[in-house]
């Protein structure tokens, strides 16, 4: 692991060093792919450091112990910092394992963002509102663009379905366990005997495939364009300017009509239709695994949960790994990050013992 970690180190420092060569930094092409570079072996290469100079102090901490009579108190306080040094390098060495784990290459892309009410009416498609909302806000906390493909609202504020796409550094690798059933627990807007009622709503996280991953031909593209419904402006119920893309070959529609451009609209609809034939296409390859979405996704029904949202407890239990916050408002203001980091850990874990269970 330190040949590695000191391969990794030495990258990074030359891949800096050329970041300062006149040359390079004209080239915006190759700035650009040295800060993506630097910014994969950062993390690595800090914790390296912070480990390396842990196990130094470690070293010192033990020798000051052995020069010194038993009894003395500078021993006593150097065998003390000793154990605490001990405790700090055994966790250093195994954040730098996890690190290790080789990265999902579709980490760095975009993501296109499903979501549908469940089960549960009206009040379902409210929590679907919600949950857009809460990924809406997360994108904007860590700076990242948010687009909406398509949006199906209901009379009280609520979301039938919801499609947009979400650019921006490291998007996927972030959102990828956000995929499933979204259960809420809570008294509904619309009940008068104040019941505490559970419904669910579903969410998709896919990457965005590039141009490389799959080739649409317009010969299998049957375009439908209608006029687009619910908010846009003035103009936006009278002009046919949304789009509905039929993938002859495999049955796939995607619509889009956030835009008051049809050429626009179809843009965004074919990046969505991409997404879905990439999908498919890695299932068809990887054989006896389930459609990821369909596992995503299932039916909808309220037993098939990853996440529970309970008002009353304000109370937040991430299923998979049995996490609870009591955050509930903040989360749903798009402080994510206190469910992203421990499911990326967890599953960075799991993949390491699949690994080394491989080995």
């Amino acid at each position: 692991m330190i040949e590695k970690l000191e391969e990794i180190e030495k990258k990074y420092t030359s891949i800096q060093r050329r970041l300062e060569e006149p040359a390079v930094a004209q080239d915006y092409a190759a700035v650009r792919e040295a800060h993506k570079a630097l910014s994969e072996f950062e993390p690595i290469v800090e914790k390296y450091r912070a480990f390396r100079q842990a196990k130094k102090d470690l070293d010192g901490a033990r020798e000051m112990a052995a020069s010194l009579p038993a009894g003395d108190e500078l021993r006593a306080m150097a065998e003390t910092e000793a154990g605490e040094l001990e405790s700090r390098v055994a966790s250093l060495e195994e954040d730098l394992r996890l690190l290790l784990v080789p990265r999902d290459p579709a980490d760095a892309r975009n993501v296109i963002l499903e979501i549908r009410g469940g089960t549960g009416g009206e009040e379902a498609s409210l929590f679907a509102g919600d949950l857009l909302r809460m990924y809406q806000r997360y994108a904007e906390n860590r700076r990242w663009k948010f687009e909406m493909i398509d949006l199906e609202e209901t009379g009280l504020r609520g979301v039938k379905s919801a499609t947009a796409i979400i650019e921006g550094e490291g998007a996927y690798s972030r959102l990828k366990y956000e995929g499933g059933v979204h259960r809420v627990q809570r008294v509904p807007q619309t009940e008068a005997s104040g019941r505490i009622h559970t419904s669910a709503a579903t969410v998709a996280v896919m990457p965005e495939a590039e141009d490389v991953d799959v080739e649409v031909h317009e010969k299998d593209l049957r375009v439908d364009r209608f006029c687009a419904s619910g908010p846009g402006g003035q103009g936006v119920n009278t002009t046919y300017s949304a789009v509905r893309l039929t993938h002859l070959p495999t049955g796939i529609v995607v619509q889009c009509q956030d835009e008051r451009s049809q050429i626009k609209n179809k843009a965004k609809a074919l990046r969505v239709l991409k997404a879905r034939l990439l999908e498919a296409e890695q299932e068809k390859q990887q054989g006896t695994i389930a459609a990821e979405r369909k596992k995503m996704v299932g039916s909808g029904d309220r037993s098939e949960k990853i996440r529970t949202y309970n008002f009353p407890q304000s109370r937040v239990t991430d299923h998979r790994i049995g996490l609870t916050s009591h955050r509930l408002q903040e989360i749903l203001d798009g402080r994510l990050d206190e469910l992203v980091e421990p499911l990326t850990r967890h599953f960075r874990a799991e993949k390491l013992k699949d690994q080394l269970a491989r080995a």
